[in-house]
């Protein structure tokens, strides 16, 4: 007999195959001698009563064995040395599965990257960190493996309508992540785990004969006849252009000055912008356990909250728990900050993007910009934020408590901000549409996580880089450029994904309109 079934086990029990033989033998009412082999399809944390369980939706067979072959899934890749070639610009997510998908179509990915290796890039991020050093094409957003790369490498979406997300985590475990991430319900990989994964999967995308090219950032397109002849690089070397991948990121602002530039169509979106705030993760652990005391077989505890204010959302964005604040400009005389986690989740603090929705309402003052409109106004508030600071990568902060009074705090709670932070009226830096809603905000979410409000946390400002100010227009059902013949824009950047899962599956569903 072959038989899916679900079980509750206690946190401690998790590990323990009695206690799964046990609930197995009790769920589907038989001796556990009978029970040949079972596997776990997925987990999660049910956290909602007081008593905090584990549920497990299980396959059992209790005469048949497990099939071998239903555990692994072999993917084929064809060796493309020859074949027809795709220039796939941006090495983040979108770029390097759009890649492995043409790999198993037969075509040959020839990727352009504007920052360097990853096991390279670790060097840059470094002196972000320690010297306050901003290399425009090597931080926290630009390098191979995108943004994601070192941003905790949450691997939750639900955007399961537009792909395969087995394919995506089968694809990450094939190249080194952890199985776990094929039955978690909110998988994580982990900053400490993921440049190992970008690597093999370059190894990969070279072995079968694709091409890298690092340190390569575009400066021009030369386009003809409604198509890209070629695209130019900053040492004016010409990549011949027949088909083009834009994958470049949501902080390429470059790329977006360089298609208003060319007249190429682009347009400007609704994005949202705000603060990153710091809780003890004790704190956090505490309200969502309901317990004071410390579990060693529970994870650190995540959150996700929403409001409206004044008609506008205010939500959470990219929770790290148990993880750092770290440094996300892209230029000097910025202030950006995101957020990270390794994959233990063993930091001292809990971090969270907590941002408000920008509509382009919101954007009147900037109307002479066109579709960079979203981006002059996220530079300018970097800038703002920047230059209250006036030191490196110093971030203006407040304690949480003191933001919703409009106070400047007399002193700061210990945290993870490696370049340090500097007391600063935040919730003046920000626009007012921005802090009140915030202030307002704050309040509303303690109801919902009774003593999520405290002076114990800090924010630190700005969040800005949630998402792309712009989108790059594409045919609903070629995904060409309305404009661009051959131009596939792509992931993120272009405005179609949000997260390391998303943008991989949009990378391989562009791959598959090319085919």
């Amino acid at each position: 007999m072959i038989k899916e079934i679900e079980i509750a086990l206690l946190p401690e029990q998790l590990n323990n195959n009695t206690s799964y033989e046990k609930a197995i033998a009790q769920t589907i009412r038989v001796p556990r001698e009978k029970i040949n082999t079972y596997a776990v399809l997925k987990k999660s944390i049910d956290a909602r009563k007081q008593k905090v369980m584990f549920r497990l939706k299980l396959i059992v067979y209790t005469h048949e064995s497990h099939p071998k072959e239903e555990l692994t899934k072999q993917i084929s890749y064809k060796y493309s040395q020859s074949a027809e070639k795709v220039i796939v610009i941006g090495a983040g997510p979108a770029g390097l599965f759009a890649a492995l998908r043409l790999l198993e179509l037969g075509l040959k990915p020839i990727i352009l990257e504007r920052g360097k290796e990853v096991e390279n890039r670790k060097h840059d991020i470094a002196s972000l960190n320690r010297e306050h050093l901003v290399n425009p094409d090597s931080n926290y957003c630009f390098g191979e493996g995108g943004a994601g790369t070192y941003s905790d490498g949450k691997l939750y979406t639900r955007s399961t309508k537009r792909g395969n997300v087995n394919d995506v985590l089968q694809k990450l475990v094939d190249h080194g992540a952890s199985p776990d991430i094929l039955i978690d319900a909110h998988p994580h990989i982990g900053t400490d785990k993921l440049p190992n994964i970008i690597q093999n999967m370059r190894y990969t995308i070279k072995e079968y004969g694709g091409e890298f090219y690092f340190d390569t950032r575009i400066s021009d397109l030369e386009i003809k006849d409604n198509k890209i002849k070629y695209v130019v690089d900053q040492k004016g070397n010409k990549f011949d252009a027949k088909i083009i991948i834009l994958a470049t990121g949501h902080s390429s602002r470059d790329i977006y000055e360089l298609l208003s530039r060319k007249e190429i169509l682009i347009e400007s979106k609704p994005f949202a912008l705000g603060v990153r705030i710091e809780h003890p993760q004790s704190l956090i652990d505490s309200i969502q356990y309901h317990t004071n005391k410390k579990n060693q077989f529970l994870p650190a505890a995540t959150y996700q909250l929403v409001t409206q204010v004044e008609e506008r959302g205010v939500f959470s964005f990219c929770m790290c728990p148990g993880g750092i604040i770290v440094p996300a400009a892209t230029e000097a005389g910025q202030i950006v900050v995101n957020g990270m986690s390794n994959s233990r989740r063993n930091s001292p603090f809990a971090n969270s993007g907590m941002v408000v929705s920008v509509e382009l309402r919101d954007l009147q003052a900037y109307e002479k910009y066109g579709a960079l409109a979203g981006l002059k106004y996220q530079e300018d508030i970097e800038k703002a934020a920047f230059l209250f600071a006036n030191k490196g990568q110093t971030a203006p902060a407040q304690r949480m408590t003191d933001f919703v009074n409009s106070k400047i705090s007399s002193s700061l709670n210990s945290n993870s901000y490696t370049p340090g932070a500097i007391s600063a009226p935040l919730h003046e830096i920000l626009p007012k549409s921005i802090s009140k809603r915030l202030q307002q905000a704050f309040i509303e979410f303690d109801v919902k996580m009774k003593g999520y409000y405290t002076n114990e946390a800090n924010i630190f400002g700005v969040e800005s880089r949630t998402s792309s100010p712009v989108r790059v227009p594409r045919n609903p059902e070629t995904f060409t450029h309305l404009q661009i013949e051959n131009l596939y824009p792509c992931g993120e950047g272009a405005g179609y994904a949000g997260g390391i899962v998303s943008s991989a599956l949009d990378g391989i569903a562009v791959a598959d309109k090319i085919i």
